[in-house]
This record gives structure tokens, C-alpha cells and sequence, in this order.
């Protein structure tokens, strides 16, 4: 976490304020007595150890993974030069292990590190262990203090089965769905409930009696009898008997829903983990029975890829899998809620929408105030079908978190937790509670604070800033705090979540990060002290992203007073943030431009969890079109027509000089923004309103295009700054252009007093003189313009390419909603671009090349057969192999058809690279590449179609 944290929003600690507190109420909730371990990575581990101390907690221990992502060269781990004591460091080879069995082992050797070195309560942050019901039960039976939600919280809120069925019960709106299929497939073997009991007695199961015989229905009572087998860890049923049941119950839920898609999602998954989506029976021939057939027939691998991805197949492991609605204009909306056991209190939410499988990019406070305050601005500019939708937000956040409260206090919350929800317009659905901590909590720590008031003294209080402080502060004190206010801090704040991805947003493991420059005022950058100096010589510390367990490198947050405020502030932050290193790829610029997309069009706006894709698709056409130009030679044709018409020598060699000079400084910025389609699209985004196209297809400015190239320097942090290297601003001679010229421009708009570009060119073009000035300076001044204008036609580049390629038709509708292009939406178009975007490795026309570095696999799961031998010939489309990336398992179709020859990967769980070959094969069709001829002749044929766009 960098120390910006603290110097811009100065937290708040309890435990500072009880040292000096007169009050023995205050002083009685001192945390000092706490011993943690903190077993969890990452930015919260950094984090939770500052906390701690801000609390006075001295004695705290750290346990680190073999695995884990800190991995620096020559220099130590923040945490470890800050946590100086080495009998304080403890180490493990996993946090979690690979299957149940390892799960247990690593679950008593944490406990026995915590007993033989006197820790006292146990910190897991926001990694799955957080949310492991086995391992928080050992931990209480172990005598140690769980910092977080307690076992039985976990187990009736955390397992997705069961916190459906007490939403259900306590009148919390949930998405439609079967929430029992491994209950299902039990009674289809065991079918009534004298079967069950015979089953219990066969398999000595623990049953809990009183649970069996209070269940109403049969299926409950199997569900009694399914955790009786996962208490003995037993299995009841393989995985291809649930996986036939959820064959069949995904064609009954279609013959219901026939217009939607269907989501199975693992009761253990979470992060984005242990879910898939069906694809939509429309996409398939036939009638409805038959389009049920066939997608119902893509459930049974998909069951076995869910389970193998959250290491849930295991003898004993719970393999429920639900079977959902998939709400396709969802928006994923999320209430940050906490309890003591006896009270509980929302704290506000979070937009997730904008997210790309299943993870979390961009996350947005959603407040009251901040929805009231957006309400009264569109009343008061006439946006009534925008004021609508505000309106409806804030009675259904409302709702969110009434309903919130009511299932945390169902379920005993005695901690932090989040409840999240689906959002589709006016109506929401409950679909899980994460019983951790987030790792976007930031957003709603940094709008509300909690004030916990003594019951017997309204002037007798303290304020907690810090949500993981809250825990501690639960933890040691719960059943004795008082139900807290919630204090506003800031009415909007946002997060970006900086991760180790390419330009497709795909993981990029095993970069180098060796510059990161510091954090700007007003950033907020919780990086887990990755971008801290050396103490000793203030030299950056190069960073090795391992990525063994996720991608993400830093969460870049920011506040405001309004969420335009936060948004223009993290784009700035995006702009000046550099970051360089070595095969580092990063969502960096992706994040730049995403964030001035929504400031160009709405920053109120709806996106739902569909939005990303088509954005990335939006993106790579721009990219596509720009690679068609050769940009050395459109500046040469556009200087060829700024020529046309000159006659006199003197003219002639006067234009040309000017155009000769000019011509870095015009195409410098918009080469940068060829070379990165990402910011591209945040250029065109922004400046939309300064250029329009008329019906015939040509381009006009509406805003001066010398201011225009001004604030794209500025845009490309590229501002002029006599200490830079000249690779990354403007040159001192361009700068010193530049700079007249707009100077120039004011002078004259002051002179005029006209500032609207088109009017002045009218002025500008007349023969006669405004009043005020006289013929011969007039004369000075047309010339003067025409100068400074010439060349400028080259920006008209930038528009023509966002034209072209329909960029500007993904927009933001009045009601908030974003209009998707349909043709965004195709799936073959969608691939294309992902390509286009990040060209695949360079391939001899026998070799498949690996996309990225992971971990290769050759089959669904350990004891499956292979996707592909030596000699099998594959069709383009069908699965070759599977590559694991920060956590995710990828399964990689075949490009085109052809024969495997032979399998360069010698076995499963092989750490590859990028680019690396794996297969050596014979492809069914010869791939014939673009000769230089055809190349040039497509350049020439887009360059004339841009200057007949030009006037």
C-alpha cells in the first residue's frame, strides 16, 4: 500500500483516538490485546499489517506462500522490511492446497504455527480461505479468534445453496433457479425417506437427527442426509450422475425461460470462479425441444470444468451446482453490509457492472447522496427520462440495502460481509453473500465511516474509518458494540483495478515491472508496496509478477465530490501514471481509455456485465482500421492537397516549409495513438463534440484543431518539460509552434470577441477587415491562419477512423442504457478483433504456439482422456488443450482444422511461455499471407477514401 494512502485520506483508527480518550467507555474497546496471523496476500495482507498497527496491535505474524506473487530481485518484500522480526514470518507451500485432503493438512499446520508462536486470533483478508466453512470452524474449535464472519455465518450465507433458501425464507428477491440438484440426484437413487435412513445406516453417516426429522420436504431431508456425507467426507453420488441431473434440469428451467441463457455456478466458486453460462437456445436449429437438447448437452462437461476449477472433485467435497437465470441486461450491483450478530447496517453499495469473465475492472460507489445529487441535476436541465431512471435507482439501492440488513441478521453476520445483487432496471435479484471482505471494500470505506455512539452518552463516541479495523474491532468486542452510524466521508469515489493483463484483457504472467512512477495527489494506490523506493537508496525495486494466484497488480482509487468529480480525477491519475518494465503488459491504458469513454458520452450511465466484450470489440475495429494507414505517406497527400490551388512560386515554397516543419509535430500524437487503439478510443470519446460528418462523409471541426493538437499533447502526457526525455513530450521547437499558435488564437478571439471556430473562419476568409483593424495587419492575420491551419487536415485522421468503423454508434442512450451496435455482439467478429488487438505469436505453418505463458493441461481433468493424441485430426473450433493463467482455466480451441503430428509438452501441469510451440501439425489449408503489392495497394485505397473526407 502506498504511504499516499495515509498523507491524502488520513485514517481514522479507533485505538489512536483511545490512547488519549478520557472516556473508560471508549478505552474498553482497545484492541491491543489481539494477536493476529495474517494468512492471506496481496494488497490487503500490506494493508491489514499497517492497520494493525495504526491499532496498536504489536504482536501480529505474517505467513507467506511458496507461490506467492511478491517476488522481487536482490531486495526484500515490503512486508518483510517492514515486519523485521524473521520468527514472525511463517511459511507454507500453498495457502489453500490442491484438493480437500491438502486443504486439511494446510488448515492444522496454519492453526499449529498460530499455537507455537502465541497468536491468538487469525486474518485472511480476501482470499478464498476467507470464505472456507471447514477452515473457520477448525479455527474456532482450535481456541483461535477468527477475524471475520463465524462458521455458521459462513455456512448458511457463504454456501450459495443454502443462502438462497433463507433469502427465500425471509422475503429477499432471489434469481430463479434450482438451487438442489445434488439433493435432486440423491433421491433419484434413494427416492423416499426410508431409502435415506438405509443409506445413513450403511454409510454411518454423522446425520444430524433433529435437522432430518424438522425438514418438510423430502428434498431437504436429503440435503440433511448430503451434509451428513460431507461431514465424513463421503460421496453419495459421482459426478457424471449430477451432471445427468443438471442435463435435465436445465431443459426443464429452458422450457420456462426459452428466451434466456442459463448460468451453472459451483455453491464453492466465487471471483469469478467455478461458473459458466449455456449459450442461448435460439442459437441453435430445430425446435424448442431440440434446442434444449443440445444446449442441455454442453452441461455435463461444463459441470466437470466448474468442479475441476474450484477443486471440488475430491471424495466429500460438496458438488452442488446451481442452475440460474441468466439475466442478460444484468448490472451487478453490491451492498456492503456488517453485523455484530444482533444488529446489522448497510453501508452503501458498489457498481461492478464493468467486468470481463466473471472479473472485476472498474468499481463505482453508489450512494444515496450521490444519486440524490444527480436527480436534482438532470430535473433542473430538462433530462426527464434520465431523472426517471435516477429515481428508480434510488428506491431499488434502498431496497438493496433494507434487504441486505434482513438476510444479515437471518444469518447471524458478525462481521463484514457484501451482499450482492443483479440489477435489471427497476427490478433486482439476491444472488450470493461473499462473507469476507472485498477487494474493492476501499470504495466504501472511503464514503462512509462508522461512528459508534455510547448508548448512555450522545457526546461519548469514536470513528472507525477502516472496514478491516471494523473486523478486528468486531472480532475482539461484538457482542458489545452498539449498532454504529454511518458518517459520510466522500460522495463518490471509484476503482481501478490495475491488473496483469494484455490489451484483450487476457492474464500476461511473468513480466518485469522497473519503473513505476509515484503517486499523484489525490491517488490512492493500494499496490501492496510495490512502487516503494529502497530505503537505503532510493532506487526502484524491480518487480517480478509471478502470477501464481491472480493478475492483479494494484487497486488506483480516487474520490469526489460527485462521481464526475472521481472520474475526471482517475483519469487524470491514468494519464500521468507511467509504468514500464520488462515483457509487462498491463490494463493500464485500457482503464485510460475506458474512463474517458464514459466521460465523452455519460458517466451516469447503466453498462450491464455484457458491456466490456463489445467496448474490446469497438476498440480493436479502431485498431484494425488504423493499421490500414500508413501515416508517412497520408501526410504526404494531405500536404499534396494543401498545395493545390498555389500559384506563385513564393507561395508555393513558403507552404511547403511550413508543411515540412510542421509535420512531427501534427503526426507525433497521432502515431501514439495509433500504436495504442485503447487510448485512441479515450481521444475520440472525449473530443466527439469537436468534429461532426457531414451526410456525404466529410469532416469538418467544430473546435480549433491547434487547440484540438494542445489538449491531445496534454491528453498523451506529452505536456512539454525541459527535465523529460524528449521521446516522451512534445519537442522544444514543436512546443515553441504550438504555442504561438494558440496564442495567436486567443489574441484573436479576445480581438473579435468570437470563440466559435467556425464563426471565426467565416471572419477569417472575408476579404474585408473587421472594424478595428486595418487592411495590411488584416492581411498579417489571414496569412497567419493560414499558416498556423496548414497540415491540421492530418488530425481529420482521427475522426475519419472513428467514423468508419461506427465507433460513435456504441453511445449512451437517454434512459442511461448503452446501445450496443448488434454487429459488437458476434461472436466471430468479437474473436477477430481480440487478435487484432494482441496479435497472436508468429507461427511456422506447422506449429501451434502457446498465446500466453501458464500452466498447460492436455485434459478436462486428471483421468480424462486428452483433447488431441499424436494422429488425431481436429476441426477449427474444438478444444486442443488447457492453459491455466492466474487462477483461471482457459480451455484453447483450434484455429483452423488440421492433424497433430506431434505433442511438444511432455506433461500436464508444465509451466509454458509465451509464444512457446506445442504442437507440431499439418493444417488442412495453406495459409497465404498479403503480398507487399497488396499491402501497399489497400494503404493507397483507404488514404484516398480519408482525403475525399477532407475538404
Amino acid at each position: 500500500m502506498s504511504n499516499d494512502y495515509y498523507l491524502n485520506n488520513p485514517l481514522i483508527h479507533q485505538d489512536r483516538q483511545l490512547a488519549n480518550a478520557k472516556s473508560e467507555w471508549v478505552q474498553s474497546f482497545s484492541c491491543t490485546e489481539m494477536k493476529p496471523l495474517i494468512i492471506c496476500r496481496g494488497p490487503i495482507r500490506k494493508e491489514a499489517m499497517d492497520v494493525f498497527e495504526e491499532m496498536g496491535i504489536e504482536h501480529y505474524g505474517i505467513l507467506l506462500s511458496e507461490k506467492d506473487s511478491i517476488v522481487y530481485q536482490n531486495a526484500l518484500a515490503p512486508e518483510l522490511r517492514k515486519l523485521t522480526d524473521p520468527s514472525r514470518v511463517h511459511r507454507v507451500p500453498d495457502y489453500t492446497g490442491v484438493d480437500k485432503e491438502e486443504r486439511d493438512v494446510r488448515i492444522k499446520q496454519i492453526i499449529n504455527i498460530a499455537k507455537e508462536n502465541g497468536y491468538n486470533s487469525i486474518y485472511t483478508g480476501y482470499g478464498f480461505m476467507a470464505e472456507d466453512e471447514n477452515m473457520v470452524s477448525a479455527m474456532e474449535q482450535a481456541g483461535l479468534n477468527f477475524i471475520g464472519p463465524c462458521s455458521k455465518t459462513v455456512h448458511d450465507a457463504g454456501l450459495k445453496d443454502e443462502a438462497k433458501r433463507t433469502a427465500l425464507k425471509v422475503g429477499v428477491s432471489v434469481t430463479p433457479g434450482i438451487d438442489n440438484a445434488t439433493a435432486i440426484t440423491l433421491l433419484k437413487k434413494h427416492s423416499d425417506e426410508k431409502a435415506l435412513l438405509a443409506l445413513v445406516e450403511k454409510e454411518q453417516l454423522p446425520l444430524n437427527q433433529e435437522a432430518f426429522d424438522a425438514a418438510e420436504e423430502l428434498v431437504s431431508k436429503a440435503d440433511v442426509v448430503l451434509a451428513a456425507s460431507y461431514d465424513k467426507g463421503v460421496d453419495l453420488y459421482t459426478i457424471d450422475d449430477l451432471a445427468e441431473t443438471i442435463r435435465e434440469q436445465v431443459i426443464v428451467m429452458g422450457r420456462d425461460y426459452p428466451q434466456n441463457r442459463i448460468r451453472l455456478k459451483c455453491i464453492g466458486g466465487g471471483g469469478g470462479k467455478g461458473q459458466r453460462i449455456l449459450p442461448n437456445p435460439s442459437s441453435f436449429d430445430g425446435d424448442l425441444d431440440k434446442q434444449l437438447a443440445q444446449v442441455a448437452d454442453l452441461a455435463p462437461s461444463l459441470v466437470l470444468e466448474i468442479l475441476n476449477e474450484v477443486k471440488a472433485t475430491g471424495q466429500g467435497d460438496n458438488k452442488n451446482v446451481l442452475i440460474e437465470l441468466n439475466i442478460e441486461t444484468t448490472r451487478h450491483q453490491e451492498i456492503q453490509v456488517i453485523g455484530n450478530g444482533d444488529w446489522t447496517l448497510a453501508m452503501g453499495g458498489r457498481d461492478c457492472s464493468l467486468q470481463m469473465h466473471e472479473q472485476k475492472l472498474l468499481e463505482v460507489s453508489v450512494t444515496v447522496e450521490d444519486l440524490e445529487a444527480a436527480l436534482t441535476e438532470a430535473v433542473k436541465d430538462g433530462r426527464n427520462t434520465e431523472a426517471q431512471i435516477l429515481k428508480q435507482d434510488i428506491e431499488t439501492l434502498l431496497e438493496m440495502e433494507r434487504q441486505s440488513e434482513v438476510f444479515g441478521k437471518a444469518v447471524g453476520l458478525d462481521s463484514v460481509s457484501t451482499f450482492e445483487c443483479i440489477v435489471d432496471r427497476d427490478k433486482h435479484f439476491f444472488m450470493e453473500m461473499n462473507t469476507r471482505i472485498q477487494v474493492e471494500h476501499r470504495v466504501t470505506e472511503l464514503c462512509y465511516a462508522l461512528k459508534f455512539v455510547n448508548p448512555n452518552n450522545a457526546d461519548d463516541y469514536f470513528v472507525v474509518n477502516s472496514l478491516v479495523e471494523a473486523m478486528v474491532l468486531l472480532a475482539a468486542h461484538g457482542p458489545r458494540l452498539p449498532k454504529p452510524q454511518r458518517v459520510m466521508r466522500n460522495i463518490s469515489s471509484v476503482e481501478a483495478r490495475l491488473n496483469a493483463t494484455n490489451h484483450a484483457l487476457a492474464p500476461h504472467a511473468g513480466g518485469v515491472i522497473e519503473h513505476w512512477s509515484d503517486a499523484r495527489e489525490g491517488e490512492i494506490r493500494d499496490d501492496q508496496g510495490i512502487s516503494l523506493h529502497n530505503p537505503d537508496t532510493d532506487v526502484f525495486m524491480k518487480y517480478h509478477l509471478a502470477g501464481a494466484y491472480d493478475s492483479n497488480i494494484a487497486l488506483l482509487l480516487t474520490v469526489g465530490n460527485k462521481r464526475l468529480d472521481s472520474y475526471e480525477r482517475l483519469a487524470e491519475i491514468l494519464r500521468t501514471t507511467e509504468l514500464q518494465g520488462k515483457d509487462l503488459a498491463t490494463n493500464l491504458e485500457f482503464h485510460y481509455g475506458l474512463v474517458n469513454w464514459f466521460l465523452g458520452n455519460n458517466i451516469n450511465a447503466r453498462p450491464t456485465t455484457r458491456y466490456i466484450v463489445p467496448y474490446l470489440t469497438a476498440v480493436g475495429l479502431l485498431k484494425e482500421k488504423a493499421n490500414n494507414f500508413d501515416l508517412k505517406h497520408a501526410y504526404k497527400q494531405v500536404c499534396a492537397k494543401a498545395m493545390t490551388g498555389l500559384r506563385a512560386k513564393d507561395e508555393k515554397a513558403a507552404m511547403q516549409q511550413v508543411l515540412a516543419s510542421k509535420e512531427l509535430l501534427l503526426t507525433r500524437p497521432i502515431e501514439r495513438l495509433f500504436a495504442d487503439p485503447h487510448i485512441l478510443s479515450g481521444w475520440l470519446s472525449i473530443n466527439q463534440d469537436n468534429f461532426a460528418q457531414s451526410e456525404k462523409g466529410q469532416i469538418t471541426w467544430l473546435k480549433n484543431p491547434v487547440q484540438v493538437l494542445k489538449e491531445t499533447y496534454h491528453f498523451l502526457n506529452m505536456n512539454f518539460n525541459a527535465e523529460n526525455p524528449a521521446a516522451s513530450m512534445i519537442w522544444d521547437h514543436d512546443h515553441e509552434v504550438l504555442s504561438q499558435a494558440v496564442a495567436f488564437y486567443d489574441e484573436l478571439e479576445n480581438r473579435l470577441g468570437i470563440t466559435d471556430f467556425a464563426e471565426l473562419c467565416t471572419v477569417l476568409n472575408a476579404k474585408a477587415a473587421p472594424q478595428g483593424i486595418d487592411a495590411d495587419q488584416w492581411v498579417a492575420v489571414q496569412s497567419a491562419h493560414i499558416g498556423y491551419q496548414a497540415g491540421c487536415d492530418i488530425l481529420s485522421l482521427l475522426p475519419f477512423i472513428g467514423f468508419s468503423t461506427q465507433f460513435f454508434d456504441l453511445k449512451v442512450n437517454e434512459d442511461l442504457s448503452i446501445h450496443i451496435p448488434e454487429r459488437l455482439t458476434d461472436e466471430d467478429l468479437q474473436a477477430k478483433m481480440a487478435k487484432v488487438l494482441v496479435p497472436p505469436p508468429v507461427a511456422k505453418s506447422d506449429e501451434i504456439l502457446a498465446p500466453t505463458g501458464g500452466m498447460f493441461y492436455s485434459c478436462e481433468a486428471p483421468g480424462l482422456p486428452p483433447f488431441v493424441e499424436e494422429g488425431t485430426h481436429f476441426e477449427a473450433g474444438e478444444p486442443l488443450y488447457i492453459i491455466e493463467v492466474m487462477k483461471m482455466f482457459n480451455k484453447v480451441n483450434a484455429p483452423f482444422a488440421g492433424t497433430i503430428e506431434k505433442i511438444l509438452v511432455d506433461d500436464d501441469g508444465t509451466i509454458i511461455s509465451k509464444g512457446q510451440p506445442l504442437f507440431k501439425i499439418t493444417p488442412d489449408e495453406i495459409v497465404i499471407e498479403e503480398t507487399v503489392e497488396e499491402i501497399q495497394a489497400r494503404v493507397e485505397k483507404q488514404t484516398g477514401e480519408f482525403l475525399a473526407a477532407i475538404k
